[in-house]
This record gives C-alpha cells, structure tokens and sequence, in this order.
C-alpha cells in the first residue's frame, strides 16, 4: 500500500471541508516507536463527516465492507490503495481527541497528526471489547504504549475498568 498517496488524498478530502483527522492504528504506533507489521491505513474522524467520506471514497474506487456507527472499513481492488479503516467519534471525545493531537513524522516523511497514547490506548481497549478476538494483539500494543514513561496510567487504567478489563490492564502491568 502506498500509505503517503492514500493519506493524502484522504487528508485532502477532510482539510477541504475543515474536518479533523488522525492517523491511528499501526502507522500511529510507529510514530510513538513501536514497530509491527500494518496493511492498512486507519483514520480516525469526527462522526459528522461519516456519510460524505464513504461517499467519496466509493467514487475513489473503495468498496465498503463493513460500515456502522463507529467503525467503517474500505477495500481498493489496487493493491496500492489498499485498505482504510475508519474511527468515528463525536461529541467530548471529539473534542477533546482532537484537541490534544501531537505531529510526527509520518509515511513518505509526511507530517502526521496523532492521538495522545492514552487515546490510542482507549481505542484499543474498546477495540477489545467490542471483539474479544482481538485481545492478542491489542494487548502487545497496550503493553507497548503503557511501557512509554511518558503515559498516564491512571487514564488508561480507567479505559479498562470503563470496559471491564481491569484485570487485562493488571496483566498488562504485571509484564512490565
């Protein structure tokens, strides 16, 4: 996947229209230094703007495979526009997401906005939740943004208990 030429044409897209953006996922992971293998590019956006990218991504070419309130997923038949995955929020978590964005450098040296790792992190633990066979991975990636000095436990640590896993948040701890 060509992730600068995909993010752009996307970031092109939502600065038109004043939108807030974030890269997520793998390529927000790596920002904060921690490496793993992603195919996809993962966006998160506010909720607002739902039905106007999937339309512009479906004219781009993407096909829809999975949409709800929350989440939606986008397939390109070139592999070179490859997969997007998209996050929508709304509301205080929009706000303030958003409102606390940090820019790294990104694909192609492309400068990238990023949520706080405490963020990240609640996007994962809900990601857990939602689809406890994911637990795997999100794990290492909890493991890993819990690990950085620089992370509020607490924060995260309310994620967890907001979901359940308090005792996921515990296993996490005890490894590091």
């Amino acid at each position: 996947m060509q992730f600068a030429a995909v993010l752009d044409q996307i970031a092109q897209f939502l600065d038109a229209r004043r939108q807030p953006w974030a890269v997520v996922g793998g390529v927000a992971l790596a920002a904060y230094g921690v490496a793993r293998t992603t195919l996809d590019l993962d966006l998160v956006v506010d909720a607002g703007v739902q039905d106007d990218l999937v339309r512009f991504l479906e004219a781009a070419g993407y096909r829809t495979l999975y949409r709800s309130a929350g989440y939606s997923n986008h397939l390109h038949p070139e592999p070179d526009r490859g997969r997007v995955d998209l996050v929508y929020v709304r509301g205080e978590t929009s706000r303030r997401l958003f409102a606390e964005l940090r820019r790294f450098k990104g694909p192609a040296g492309r400068e990238i906005p990023v949520p706080r790792p405490e963020h990240l992190a609640a996007m994962k633990v809900q990601a857990m939740h939602d689809d406890p066979s994911r637990s795997f991975q999100e794990m290492a990636d909890l493991r890993a943004l819990l690990a950085r000095p620089d992370v509020d436990r607490a924060e995260v640590r309310g994620y967890f208990e907001r979901h359940g896993l308090r005792e996921r948040f515990d296993e996490i701890l005890a490894t590091l």
